[in-house]
């Protein structure tokens, strides 16, 4: 067999709505990476502050949260393409709110519809599981998250471009349209997708009005007929996302005001006009560069361990990283910036592969979305609570509170993975 025959055979699954999706994340990754760059910034320079970050975090994913299970019901139901194919735009024009936004109200605003919207998640959940075959389900996440950093790695540095140009504030006005753009061109590409599901019912908009209280049900009923190990499972990727939404928009914030990677801030001085955090947003340009090359570069091999070492090793090791992570963080300097973020990101892709790929293997095909659904639903409370949380605690208590407790709650996860998830043969696994 050449070369060639074995590219072909090893990437033999890139085609149909793999492909369509693939070039949608592109789009919409890409764009959405550039003024999430400086989010966490353009927040504070609106007015808000690291408590006003959590509870946008919360306001936004206890809205997504509440969609979960008739999300997940509809794509068992009705079929995935339309809810994927249709709000997709939905979430697109969400973000004119952003980019118009006089203050972090707009911002809270935007985030809440765009949450509504995505009540496509499950069904685009489930439509990712269904179109890859079992033996190349780590491969095809990996992929899916090294073409996203492909694209996301331009990203910072357009962001960094616009900020040096532009100015913060308009800068990020700026970045926010490019959103707009190229969600709205995503959403068009995604109106090729195929249905995956066999038998779907034709969609009735008076039953999918009245579903929320037979979705409830189903969504906690499903849990009878999955596996044991996919409830401990979910359990540990709870407390793991739960934790995380404590410190993602914290991030930036804790660099710039405790790390202080720029100099000290001068504290009479609007954000906008600070030499101090001008220069940290510069220099967080170049942090965030590295992160995305990172998982560029690891992308694939970890899809290949996924395959050949198994699921769950992979999901442990993910654990395992974010320790050292969060401690070269919170402990270090600028330099060390250059070591701690790259680290947490190729914990979370490892982390998401082998999720995803366990995930595939042990639920079968008509409860995914149902399944889908309901853990979203559950997570999405947790992180929403974590956020708060999270603001609370670094603005109440200490900066690094919460940070040391996502490495703490990293150990848990562990246990709960050796214990009681048990990953099945090759052979087994659900198509």
């Amino acid at each position: 067999m050449t070369l060639l025959e074995k590219l072909k055979a090893e990437f033999s699954f890139f085609k149909g709505n793999y492909l369509v999706l693939i070039v949608s994340w592109i789009l919409m990754d890409f764009a959405h990476e550039i003024p999430g760059t400086y989010y966490s910034d353009y927040v504070i320079q609106l007015g808000g502050s690291p408590l006003i970050l959590g509870v946008i975090s919360f306001a936004s994913l206890l809205t997504l949260a509440s969609v979960q299970f008739p999300g997940g019901y509809l794509a068992d139901k009705y079929g995935r393409r339309w809810l994927v194919s249709t709000l997709t735009f939905g979430v697109a024009l969400s973000f004119v709110f952003y980019a118009a936004a006089p203050s972090w109200h707009f911002i809270l605003v935007g985030a809440v519809l765009q949450n509504l919207c995505l009540l496509y998640q499950p069904a685009l959940n489930a439509m990712m599981a269904d179109s890859l075959p079992p033996e190349k389900r780590g491969l095809g996440f990996s992929v899916l998250n090294l073409i996203m950093s492909v694209s996301t790695t331009p990203a910072p540095v357009i962001a960094l471009i616009l900020v040096a140009t532009f100015g913060s504030e308009l800068g990020m006005r700026i970045a926010y349209t490019i959103v707009v753009v190229f969600y709205l061109a995503a959403a068009t590409v995604r109106l090729k997708l195929k249905e995956t599901l066999k038998n779907a019912e034709k969609v009735s908009l008076k039953d999918a009005l009245h579903v929320y209280p037979k979705a409830l049900r189903e969504g906690i009923n499903v849990w009878k007929v999955v596996p044991r190990s996919m409830l401990f499972l979910f359990i540990s990727e709870l407390i793991t996302r739960s934790s995380f939404s404590m410190i993602q928009t914290l991030f930036l914030v804790y660099a710039f005001y405790v790390l202080q990677i720029g100099g000290p801030p001068n504290p009479g001085m609007p954000p906008q006009e600070d030499p101090a955090l001008q220069l940290a947003r510069i220099k967080w340009g170049y942090v965030m560069t590295a992160l995305f090359i990172c998982m560029l570069i690891s992308a694939l091999p970890a899809g290949k361990l996924i395959d050949r070492a198994g699921r769950k090793k992979p999901l442990l090791l993910s654990h395992l990283l974010m320790i050292p992570a969060m401690l070269f963080f919170i402990y270090g300097n600028y330099l060390m910036l250059f070591a701690a973020m790259p680290l947490a990101g190729f914990s979370m892709l490892l982390g998401f592969s082998s999720y995803q790929s366990l995930f595939a293997d042990l639920v079968p095909k008509e409860h995914r979305g149902k399944v889908t659904g309901s853990m979203n639903f559950f997570t999405y409370i947790a992180m929403a609570i974590g956020g708060a949380l999270g603001g609370l605690l670094y603005e109440k208590v200490a900066p690094q509170l919460p940070f040391l407790l996502v490495a703490a709650l990293a150990v848990p996860s562990i246990a709960l993975v050796v214990l009681f998830v048990h990953e099945p043969k090759p052979e087994k696994r659900e198509a």
